[in-house]
């Protein structure tokens, strides 16, 4: 039931909204394109962006040369902004439509990246049938980036109320098979010139 009720929310979103009208919005994303860096991504590397919506990392992750790209997202409106907007470029990238919470990995990757969706699950089930799949669909020694509004960053968000996190409440929530590597603030202006302050935190995989 909750699925159906946050599909229609985010379906409804997109379809009153251009991708530049949404407050996550970034041209450029600088934060998470550094930090696909800073864990040896190569062009082969297989990465998932989950939650990965309308969002232009996919574009700049393309532009870099890199191969196996997946965007997983519960809206197929989203997907399909960023489908028609890569035009042809979008058949070397493979689309989910899908619930993190209930998606059924059939791939595994080495890097998940996750900017503005872990922080919308807001009770203990949801986050640990997220971690669940994440579990499943990375690889051993892989990468987690989760990107979160911070302990002082915004309580709602599109509508909805959100979970804020820091680097030590994702890091009990993803247990010992993982370990801090990077933690790190970032200040995000929204298209209306809004500040929101999020916390980008990103785990190596050790058993």
């Amino acid at each position: 039931m909750k699925t159906t009720y946050l599909q229609a929310h985010w379906e409804n979103l997109y379809a009153t909204r251009s991708e530049t009208e949404v407050s996550w919005f970034e041209e450029v994303p600088a934060q998470s394109l550094e930090l696909i860096e800073l864990v040896g991504a190569q062009p082969a590397s297989a990465i998932i962006d989950v939650g990965g919506g309308a969002s232009r990392l996919v574009d700049n992750l393309l532009a870099k040369g890199f191969e196996n790209i997946t965007v997983l997202d519960l809206s197929a409106a989203a997907l399909n902004s960023a489908h028609a907007r890569l035009g042809d470029k979008a058949d070397a990238v493979k689309w989910i439509v899908a619930d993190a919470t209930e998606w059924r990995p059939t791939e595994t990757y080495d890097i998940w990246h996750d900017r503005a969706a872990f922080h919308f699950l807001t009770n203990e089930r949801e986050q640990r049938a997220y971690i669940q799949r994440l579990k499943q669909a990375l690889k051993p020694s892989g990468y987690v980036i989760i990107g979160t509004f911070a302990l002082d960053g915004p309580q709602r968000c599109s509508g909805l109320a959100v979970a804020r996190h820091s680097a030590e409440s994702l890091s009990t929530l993803l247990g010992s098979d993982f370990t801090l590597i990077d933690s790190r603030r970032r200040q995000h202006a929204t298209p209306w010139h809004a500040v929101q302050k999020f916390q980008f935190s990103t785990f190596r995989r050790v058993a």
